[in-house]
């Protein structure tokens, strides 16, 4: 919070910059000014109206999109024009965030949503500086006069700042003078963000270990052939034809093993000799793959061979290796996906945290959770875990489940870098692993 043109998303910017983390949303409380009727346009035009007062946002709006970001989904929130003092046609989508950076010069001003801030920064400038910034910002970027520009400071703004924002300092945790210049308070913001992350992977970490895998988790069992197969694409010195020959035979496997969990309808069938067969079928919604690219898009030959006419989806999930944590790059679904069995499909998981936001992405396009059903060549404990606890009613399947991972986030035995492998790409890649953590 702060007043006009005090640096706020200058301090915004240097924190997100500064933490280095991915996944990270800023979200600004312009985005959410209220739709003005014909007279509040003639009055905004002529700067005759009070765009810093309380009632010029919509707060009922705002609360909504920041407690859906908070608890993952992802919100349409409204793209704002200056020039024109109205709402663009389009909305833009915002997916929910590990960081949710939200900044406005009313953010302390209403009781609910300082009730879903975690951490709240008062911006303090000095009062001439930020009038400097704002004619500068009124004219060259929004297309402002500078008569207009100082009505509308001294009939609205400065009056505005010190009956409702200025006051607000007294809630705040942190006060940062000088704005984005004040390195030594942006330092400590960032410290305390980052214990926070800490103490969240730490609890995720510990959360389940010693407990029994969740009942949404089937492992293909592990006959002579299964093992067998396991020991050839597990070992360092198997040839990249072999490697994909038999990760092919397993995912093939995998997914004839998937498909039993399909609702099945009990049918009756007239036999070539005239007889009548009591035989089962899957009803007739349709099943989409999803692949979280690039790993996952392996297992789409073994899937388009047996179920006939899939519809394919593709999500790009790339993981920063220093934090484990994914960011959504790419996304592609087929029409109408919502009301399909969608087979999610990655080779390995490990943390889980990749997975996690593909499913996040499924059930924002309206997949129902217990439709989804989550496969992979190889999977660690936590991220079993850590799937299952998030979405208690996704289907998690997979051909084995190795004990734990190492500080790197790999698997342990594990596979190894599957992508590298699978696609003969040595060293580091353009790609990251959507959950294998190498690059």
């Amino acid at each position: 919070c702060g007043g006009s043109a005090s640096g706020k998303t200058t301090v915004a910017t240097r924190i997100i910059e500064a933490l280095d983390v991915p996944w990270v949303v800023l979200l600004s409380m312009d985005s959410f000014y209220k739709v003005l009727d014909e007279g509040q346009q003639a009055l905004a035009a002529r700067s005759d109206y009070n765009f810093d007062h309380p009632d010029a946002f919509d707060f009922e709006l705002l609360v909504s999109v920041l407690r859906k970001l908070k608890k993952g989904k992802s919100v349409k929130v409204p793209v704002y024009d200056f020039t024109t003092h109205s709402r663009r046609r389009e909305w833009k989508t915002v997916y929910g965030a590990n960081v949710i950076v939200f900044e406005g010069i009313l953010a302390f001003a209403n009781k609910e949503l300082l009730k879903l801030l975690d951490m709240k920064v008062f911006v303090d400038t000095d009062s001439d500086i930020r009038l400097v910034r704002r004619l500068q910002r009124d004219i060259m970027e929004r297309g402002r006069d500078i008569v207009g520009v100082i009505k509308q400071y001294n009939k609205f703004v400065k009056p505005a700042f010190e009956q409702y924002i200025e006051p607000t300092v007294q809630v705040a945790d942190i006060v940062v003078p000088r704005g984005g210049e004040n390195f030594v308070a942006l330092d400590l913001i960032v410290q305390h963000v980052h214990s926070q992350l800490e103490k969240v992977r730490a609890a995720l970490a510990s959360a389940h270990q010693g407990q029994p895998l969740p009942k949404t988790l089937s492992v293909l069992e592990n006959t002579p052939q299964v093992r067998g197969m396991h020991t050839i694409i597990r070992n360092k010195d198997t040839t990249r034809d072999e490697f994909i020959f038999y990760s092919k035979r397993l995912m093939r496997l995998l997914i004839e093993h998937a498909l039993s969990f399909l609702p099945l309808k009990s049918v009756t069938v007239e036999t070539p000799q005239g007889t009548m067969y009591e035989g089962k079928r899957f009803h007739r919604q349709r099943i989409t793959g999803v692949s979280i690219l690039r790993a996952g898009e392996t297992m789409e030959q073994a899937l388009t061979a047996v179920c006939k006419d899939i519809r394919l989806g593709k999500i790009l999930i790339q993981t920063n290796h220093d934090t484990g944590e994914p960011e959504l790059h790419y996304l592609r679904l087929p029409k109408e996906i919502s009301e399909d069995y969608v087979i999610l499909m990655d080779s390995t998981v490990s943390t889980g945290a990749a997975a996690m936001m593909a499913v996040r992405v499924l059930l924002d396009h309206d997949v129902q959770e217990d439709r989804i059903f989550l496969l992979s060549l190889l999977m660690a404990e936590m991220g079993v875990h850590s799937v299952a606890y998030a979405f208690p009613r996704v289907h998690i399947i997979t051909t084995a489940v190795d004990k734990r991972i190492n500080e790197e986030f790999h698997i342990i035995p594990g596979i190894g870098n599957f992508g590298d492998r699978y696609f003969g790409t040595d060293g580091p890649s353009a790609w990251c692993e959507s959950d294998g953590m190498d690059c």
